[in-house]
């Protein structure tokens, strides 16, 4: 699949902002794997993890830059983190691609880990109708319970929040749990996460499901640390599209 790079102006404040898309190579329309990058990093950092489950099952790939990485050094940094002009790039550059790419855009599946994790729950906190299924991985839901504990982020939340406790609650999917609870969404945490503690993962899904516990949001802790495995990915992303399912053992 061919690299090509997308200047998608900003429907918030008219910017040209890039996106990396991969397109099948089919006729028909394809299904749309959405990409988030980590928390320090941008659009190219999730191609290596991404691309292969891409190019193998036929998906169209887009991964946004959404401002950049979350760290002070970023001049952008106030409109990175899960700020309003983040999330409207993600929607921006899918409607975009939707209107010119051979989209199906009833199956639109979005990924992220880590930083784009975070982002994964803000978009299901924003436009939940747009995803089929959404994949969490080791994600922040609560940025002012992170800045607490994170040790050498805090400097780079402080600086993408402008030192408000206020703001980093706005930037955080903890306060969107009534619309994450429309979405078809699965998290993934590692229990022995030593960057984001599984602890964010577990407080959110507890008061996901004493507030909504017939919503379709799931939690699955397994064993390992801070990282996304794709395996465990493309399972729950190709479950949704196909509805395969799991074999039940009984007895």
């Amino acid at each position: 699949m061919e690299q090509r790079e997308l200047w998608i102006e900003s429907t918030l404040d008219g910017t040209l902002q890039p996106s990396l898309f991969y397109g099948s190579a089919s006729e028909e329309k394809r299904p749309l794997l959405v990409g988030l990058h980590t928390w320090s990093f941008d659009r190219f950092n999730q191609v290596k993890n991404m691309l292969p489950f891409a190019e193998k099952n036929d998906f169209n790939l887009l991964l946004p830059n959404f401002r950049g990485n979350n760290k002070r050094k970023n001049p952008d940094c106030v409109k990175a983190c899960g700020s309003e002009f983040a999330k409207q790039d993600i929607q921006d550059a899918i409607d975009y691609v939707i209107e010119n790419e051979n989209v199906d855009r009833e199956n639109v599946f979005l990924l992220g880990s880590s930083g784009g994790g975070h982002m994964a729950l803000l978009m299901a906190g924003k436009c939940p109708e747009y995803f089929k299924a959404i994949g969490a991985f080791v994600p922040i839901t609560d940025l002012n319970a992170w800045y607490d504990v994170c040790g050498s982020y805090q400097k780079h939340i402080a600086a993408c929040c402008e030192d408000s406790r206020e703001e980093m609650a706005k930037r955080s999917p903890i306060t969107y749990l009534d619309t994450i609870a429309k979405a078809n969404v699965k998290i993934f945490h590692g229990k022995f996460d030593p960057v984001v503690p599984v602890g964010q993962s577990i407080s959110f899904f507890q008061e996901m499901m004493a507030k909504y516990p017939r919503s379709t949001v799931y939690l699955d802790i397994f064993d390992g640390g801070h990282h996304l495995d794709m395996r465990q990915a493309a399972y729950w992303i190709l479950s949704q599209y196909k509805k395969e399912k799991k074999i039940e053992v009984t007895g």
